[in-house]
């Protein structure tokens, strides 16, 4: 925890380098200049600056070239201009008690078990999980899945996760009146559904991007990739000037849901249930007063190269 610490404050160190030297320079000099009274002023004219035009010069023109530099090159601000959570149809509302059923059948449509579900131990476990979890009866299950027999296939996963995109940013697209062709930049980041074409393709192609779109699709990186989407998201806007940025995240669970015997498995179908959610993003300072947040620093840090952490969530058969 020592180190992880010490880097960010390496890194802190490195980002804010030159505000942390000119601020308290300005500050020396601010308190010296508010001692000086108008003959202090007379004084230093004509002793010092009236004979010294020709070192005067240079140092003006070092200061005005040295702030035009630094507005330059700054870090853009970046804003939130509005966020979309989609909401799937009522039909598709899931009690406890349905999404139990749910589990039951996908189980029991396991072909290596032959139709059966002797050991009910596991259900036991499963709805004292669910029960326990803080999902109540108004979450919501994917259609695939609420179908008997449940549909567990691509098909339908593709399904789920289109209808929550494409819906999720109907939404938005609507609530911003932002026209999605003057979109720059698009990440989309899904752990567990990468298929092919990607994602971030079928974004492009629903709402017709334009033709220079910068792309993104972000997979396999669990419940982190969110962080690391806006993370990509500001980057690239303080790059390029006067751009939206669009992001989108959701989770798949028509091809993920879990119904073998694993008990520490069971525990990743509490956490996930239909939903998504996009958020847009940009960089126009004359938009300031439109948007709800602004975005004012973003931590990351890989504990990949710890073992522990690198097998802490694991996809398997």
């Amino acid at each position: 925890m020592t180190s992880v610490n010490v880097k960010l404050l390496y890194h802190y160190v490195i980002t804010n380098l030159f505000n942390l030297c000119f601020f308290p320079l300005t500050a020396i000099v601010a308190g010296k200049a508010y001692r000086l009274t108008i003959d202090d002023l007379h004084h230093l004219y004509y002793s010092y600056l009236q004979h010294n035009l020709i070192t005067i010069a240079p140092l003006f023109a070092f200061t005005v070239f040295g702030s035009v530099l630094y507005i330059a090159t700054r870090p853009k601000p970046v804003y939130l201009v509005e966020y979309s959570c989609y909401l799937p149809p009522t039909h598709c509302r899931s009690s406890i008690s349905k999404v139990m059923d749910i589990f039951y059948q996908v189980r029991k449509a396991d072909p290596s078990r032959n139709g059966t579900c002797d050991d009910s131990s596991w259900l036991d476990f499963l709805r004292k999980i669910q029960e326990r979890s803080g999902l109540g009866d108004e979450t919501h299950g994917p259609e695939g899945l609420l179908q008997v027999p449940p549909r567990k296939t691509f098909a339908a996963a593709r399904e789920e996760t289109e209808q929550v995109i494409i819906g999720a940013l109907e939404n938005l697209f609507k609530n911003t009146n932002v026209n999605p062709k003057d979109i720059g930049i698009l990440v989309v980041n899904s752990s567990m559904f990468n298929p092919t074409p990607s994602l971030s393709a079928m974004v492009v192609n629903t709402f017709k991007l334009r033709s220079n779109v910068r792309s993104f699709n972000l997979g396999g990186m669990g419940c982190s990739a969110g962080v690391i989407a806006i993370d990509l998201a500001k980057d690239l806007l303080h790059v390029h000037k006067n751009t939206y940025a669009l992001v989108v995240s959701t989770e798949n669970i028509t091809y993920n849901i879990y119904a073998g015997d694993n008990r520490s498995m069971m525990v990743s179908n509490c956490l996930f249930r239909v939903g998504g959610a996009a958020i847009l993003l940009f960089n126009k300072p004359g938009d300031r007063r439109r948007s709800k947040y602004e975005l004012v620093h973003t931590v990351r840090t890989h504990t990949g190269a710890d073992d522990k952490s690198f097998r802490c969530v694991q996809q398997g058969d």
